[in-house]
Protein backbone atom coordinates (compact mmCIF):
# COMPACT_ATOMS: atom_id res chain seq x y z
CA UNK A 1 0.00 0.00 0.00
CA UNK A 2 2.00 2.63 1.17
CA UNK A 3 5.48 0.70 0.74
CA UNK A 4 4.72 2.03 -2.77
CA UNK A 5 4.80 5.88 -1.95
CA UNK A 6 8.37 7.24 -3.67
CA UNK A 7 10.84 7.93 -1.28
CA UNK A 8 11.14 11.77 -2.47
CA UNK A 9 7.50 12.14 -2.25
CA UNK A 10 7.24 10.85 1.25
CA UNK A 11 10.18 13.01 2.29
CA UNK A 12 8.48 15.81 0.42
CA UNK A 13 5.33 15.50 3.10
CA UNK A 14 6.94 15.04 6.16
CA UNK A 15 5.47 17.59 7.83
CA UNK A 16 1.87 16.91 6.77
CA UNK A 17 0.27 14.63 9.59
CA UNK A 18 -3.14 14.18 11.03
CA UNK A 19 -1.32 14.65 14.80
CA UNK A 20 -1.13 13.77 18.29
CA UNK A 21 -4.40 15.64 19.04
CA UNK A 22 -6.54 14.07 16.83
CA UNK A 23 -6.15 10.61 18.36
CA UNK A 24 -9.55 9.36 20.01
CA UNK A 25 -7.90 9.36 23.46
CA UNK A 26 -7.81 13.00 23.96
CA UNK A 27 -10.89 13.77 22.21
CA UNK A 28 -12.80 16.13 24.38
CA UNK A 29 -15.72 14.16 26.43
CA UNK A 30 -13.97 10.72 26.00
CA UNK A 31 -11.96 10.42 28.73
CA UNK A 32 -13.34 12.05 31.90
CA UNK A 33 -11.74 10.20 34.77
CA UNK A 34 -7.94 9.77 36.23
CA UNK A 35 -8.49 6.23 36.11
CA UNK A 36 -5.21 4.39 34.28
CA UNK A 37 -4.77 1.16 32.85
CA UNK A 38 -1.18 -0.09 32.48
CA UNK A 39 -1.30 -1.31 28.66
CA UNK A 40 2.03 -2.67 27.60
CA UNK A 41 3.31 -5.16 25.08
CA UNK A 42 6.25 -8.20 25.67
CA UNK A 43 7.08 -7.63 22.22
CA UNK A 44 8.20 -3.47 22.53
CA UNK A 45 8.85 -1.17 24.84
CA UNK A 46 6.62 1.91 25.15
CA UNK A 47 7.91 4.42 22.66
CA UNK A 48 10.39 2.20 21.54
CA UNK A 49 10.47 0.77 17.54
CA UNK A 50 8.03 -1.97 16.59
CA UNK A 51 9.50 -5.43 15.26
CA UNK A 52 9.17 -5.54 11.52
CA UNK A 53 7.29 -8.77 12.53
CA UNK A 54 4.02 -6.59 13.40
CA UNK A 55 4.54 -4.39 10.18
CA UNK A 56 3.81 -4.36 6.60
CA UNK A 57 7.44 -5.38 5.64
CA UNK A 58 7.62 -8.22 8.05
CA UNK A 59 4.27 -11.29 8.82
CA UNK A 60 2.35 -8.08 9.47
CA UNK A 61 0.09 -10.18 12.63
CA UNK A 62 -0.31 -8.14 15.17
CA UNK A 63 1.74 -7.57 18.47
CA UNK A 64 0.66 -8.97 21.53
CA UNK A 65 -0.72 -6.47 24.47
CA UNK A 66 -1.37 -6.91 28.09
CA UNK A 67 -2.79 -4.65 31.08
CA UNK A 68 -3.82 -4.18 34.67
CA UNK A 69 -6.54 -4.13 35.99
CA UNK A 70 -9.42 -1.86 35.65
CA UNK A 71 -12.40 -0.30 37.88
CA UNK A 72 -15.13 -3.07 39.07
CA UNK A 73 -17.39 -1.04 37.46
CA UNK A 74 -15.74 -2.00 34.36
CA UNK A 75 -18.82 -4.42 31.86
CA UNK A 76 -16.07 -4.95 28.76
CA UNK A 77 -13.26 -2.93 27.08
CA UNK A 78 -12.64 -1.73 23.58
CA UNK A 79 -9.11 -0.53 21.86
CA UNK A 80 -8.19 1.45 19.15
CA UNK A 81 -5.14 1.55 16.98
CA UNK A 82 -4.05 4.84 15.49
CA UNK A 83 -1.87 6.57 13.39
CA UNK A 84 -1.74 10.33 13.99
CA UNK A 85 1.31 10.79 11.77
CA UNK A 86 -0.54 9.49 8.57
CA UNK A 87 -0.36 12.10 5.99
CA UNK A 88 -3.91 12.59 6.50
CA UNK A 89 -6.94 14.89 8.26
CA UNK A 90 -7.34 11.93 10.62
CA UNK A 91 -5.13 9.77 12.30
CA UNK A 92 -5.06 6.30 10.57
CA UNK A 93 -7.27 3.76 11.79
CA UNK A 94 -4.96 0.42 12.49
CA UNK A 95 -7.22 -1.84 14.19
CA UNK A 96 -10.53 -1.53 16.18
CA UNK A 97 -11.48 -4.34 19.40
CA UNK A 98 -14.80 -4.25 20.73
CA UNK A 99 -16.74 -5.91 23.72
CA UNK A 100 -13.85 -7.35 25.28
CA UNK A 101 -14.51 -9.33 28.54
CA UNK A 102 -13.87 -6.53 31.37
CA UNK A 103 -12.11 -10.10 33.33
CA UNK A 104 -10.02 -10.44 29.94
CA UNK A 105 -5.65 -9.04 30.39
CA UNK A 106 -4.36 -9.69 27.54
CA UNK A 107 -4.76 -10.18 23.67
CA UNK A 108 -2.13 -12.66 22.21
CA UNK A 109 -0.13 -12.11 18.97
CA UNK A 110 -2.40 -11.83 15.90
CA UNK A 111 -5.34 -12.03 17.83
CA UNK A 112 -6.62 -8.91 15.50
CA UNK A 113 -8.23 -11.17 13.05
CA UNK A 114 -11.37 -11.16 11.26
CA UNK A 115 -13.50 -12.97 13.62
CA UNK A 116 -16.67 -13.30 11.20
CA UNK A 117 -20.34 -13.00 13.47
CA UNK A 118 -17.92 -12.21 16.49
CA UNK A 119 -16.37 -14.55 19.21
CA UNK A 120 -18.21 -17.02 21.34
CA UNK A 121 -17.57 -14.36 23.69
CA UNK A 122 -18.93 -11.54 22.23
CA UNK A 123 -15.74 -9.69 21.21
CA UNK A 124 -16.16 -8.18 18.25
CA UNK A 125 -13.56 -6.69 15.76
CA UNK A 126 -13.99 -3.23 13.63
CA UNK A 127 -12.78 -2.21 10.21
CA UNK A 128 -9.28 -0.30 9.81
CA UNK A 129 -9.28 2.86 7.46
CA UNK A 130 -8.73 0.58 4.96
CA UNK A 131 -11.25 -2.15 5.50
CA UNK A 132 -9.22 -4.44 6.76
CA UNK A 133 -9.05 -6.02 10.44
CA UNK A 134 -5.53 -5.27 11.36
CA UNK A 135 -3.95 -2.64 9.26
CA UNK A 136 -0.16 -3.25 9.71
CA UNK A 137 2.25 -0.20 10.09
CA UNK A 138 2.84 0.89 6.57
CA UNK A 139 4.78 4.25 6.25
CA UNK A 140 5.70 6.01 3.56
CA UNK A 141 9.56 5.70 3.06
CA UNK A 142 11.23 8.73 3.77
CA UNK A 143 8.35 10.74 5.86
CA UNK A 144 9.97 9.98 9.16
CA UNK A 145 9.01 7.98 12.13
CA UNK A 146 5.22 7.30 12.74
CA UNK A 147 3.66 6.53 16.45
CA UNK A 148 1.39 3.74 16.17
CA UNK A 149 -0.97 4.46 19.04
CA UNK A 150 -3.19 1.74 21.04
CA UNK A 151 -5.45 3.08 23.17
CA UNK A 152 -7.29 1.19 25.54
CA UNK A 153 -11.03 1.63 27.20
CA UNK A 154 -12.74 0.62 30.28
CA UNK A 155 -16.21 0.86 29.66
CA UNK A 156 -19.36 0.84 32.05
CA UNK A 157 -22.56 0.23 31.05
CA UNK A 158 -23.68 -1.07 27.61
CA UNK A 159 -22.59 1.06 24.98
CA UNK A 160 -25.11 0.04 21.59
CA UNK A 161 -22.17 -0.61 18.80
CA UNK A 162 -22.68 -1.79 15.15
CA UNK A 163 -21.04 -4.89 14.24
CA UNK A 164 -17.68 -4.43 12.99
CA UNK A 165 -17.60 -0.88 13.60
CA UNK A 166 -15.08 2.06 12.14
CA UNK A 167 -13.94 4.85 14.10
CA UNK A 168 -16.47 7.09 13.63
CA UNK A 169 -19.21 4.29 15.44
CA UNK A 170 -16.39 3.67 17.69
CA UNK A 171 -16.21 7.16 18.91
CA UNK A 172 -19.46 7.83 19.82
CA UNK A 173 -20.47 4.50 21.38
CA UNK A 174 -17.47 4.95 23.83
CA UNK A 175 -18.81 8.90 24.78
CA UNK A 176 -19.53 8.47 28.28
CA UNK A 177 -18.78 5.29 29.01
CA UNK A 178 -15.60 5.75 29.51
CA UNK A 179 -14.44 4.95 33.42
CA UNK A 180 -10.53 4.50 32.57
CA UNK A 181 -8.24 4.15 29.58
CA UNK A 182 -4.60 3.26 29.08
CA UNK A 183 -2.01 4.16 25.98
CA UNK A 184 1.15 2.48 24.20
CA UNK A 185 3.09 3.92 22.07
CA UNK A 186 4.99 2.02 19.10
CA UNK A 187 7.14 3.58 16.55
CA UNK A 188 8.05 2.41 13.12
CA UNK A 189 9.89 4.24 9.73
CA UNK A 190 10.86 3.18 6.67
CA UNK A 191 13.83 4.77 4.20
CA UNK A 192 16.09 6.19 6.84
CA UNK A 193 18.28 5.09 9.32
CA UNK A 194 17.06 4.01 13.16
CA UNK A 195 18.50 5.34 15.94
CA UNK A 196 17.07 3.82 18.90
CA UNK A 197 17.28 6.16 21.44
CA UNK A 198 15.35 8.56 19.22
CA UNK A 199 12.88 5.67 18.55
CA UNK A 200 12.56 5.35 22.06
CA UNK A 201 12.37 8.66 23.32
CA UNK A 202 9.04 9.11 21.18
CA UNK A 203 6.70 8.68 23.97
CA UNK A 204 5.09 12.15 24.06
CA UNK A 205 2.10 13.52 22.57
CA UNK A 206 2.60 16.21 21.18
Amino acid sequence: MLEHVPHWLGAMMRNVRAGHSKLTIVQEGIVTTEAFIDLSSPAFANGGRLPERFTADGAGVSPPLIWGNVPAEADSLALIVEDPDAPAVNPLVHAIVWNIPADERRLAEGAIAADGPGLPDGRDVGRSSFGEIWLPPDPPSGHGPHDYVFQLFALAGAPKIESNPGRSAFVEAITGHVVAAGILVGSYSRGEAVDADVAGSRTALA
